[in-house]
């Protein structure tokens, strides 16, 4: 099957503006941006923050396709906003540059480590993030949504789900404002409401077994 392919803004620069793509049959969203991300190498680093729409609707990445389905890739809006769920290492300086503007004279950026120790001391092997993805995706964005709204600030959130070995992040988010307490303020309150709100949960693994916590608890 045939389909037409749309990028935009900072993704249009690395790629064409309209593709046409020959994929098969029961091909997903998700296998058109893996033949585009072939050709185009330079958007690799980009999929975390990227939204797919097809038709003029926004999709689902394993939303099967059509023949001649017109299928957009989306870089983050909205001031430079931008929400995912990862199951892979996060790449800390792609979110910095995603919320970067003139207008921002302070960034402030936040990222939590999977840590070896638990808070009663035993050592921890791994980390364990089990995740209700499409409810988690909804919060992320309200959550960005209420930190633009209140402070005027640019914000960008990963948090990785699966297994993350000790020392790669679990999370990271960015905040971008005119002034460095707008900065600090947003960046704050998104962290806080994530650990608040987020339908995420943390398993620690020990040599002896393994516990589940909240996030940050």
């Amino acid at each position: 099957m045939r389909v037409e392919i749309r990028c935009f803004a900072s993704l249009r620069e690395l790629a064409h503006d309209r593709s046409e793509l020959t994929l098969e049959e029961g091909a997903t969203v998700e296998d058109a941006w893996t033949v585009m991300a072939v050709r185009h190498p330079g958007l690799v680093p980009h999929r975390p923050y990227v939204r797919a729409a097809r038709n003029g609707a926004y999709a689902a990445w394993d939303d099967p396709l059509a023949d001649d389905d017109a299928i957009a890739f989306l870089p983050p809006v909205s001031g430079g906003a931008a929400a995912a769920l990862v199951d892979g290492p996060i790449d800390v300086e792609a979110l910095e540059r995603a919320v970067a503007g003139a207008g921002h004279g302070a960034l402030v950026t936040f990222v939590g480590r999977a840590r070896d120790r638990a808070d009663d001391n035993r050592t921890v092997i791994e980390l364990e993030y089990e995740v209700y993805p499409e409810m988690a995706a909804s919060v992320l964005a309200e959550i960005v949504g209420e930190a633009e709204e209140r402070w005027g600030a640019a914000v960008a959130i990963v948090h990785r789900h699966g297994i993350v070995p000790i020392g790669e992040a679990a999370v990271a988010i960015v905040t971008a404002a005119m002034h460095r307490a707008e900065a600090y303020e947003a960046n704050r309150f998104v962290i806080e409401a994530i650990k608040e709100r987020l339908p995420i949960w943390k398993r620690e693994r020990f040599a002896d077994g393994s516990e589940w916590k909240r996030p940050g608890a």
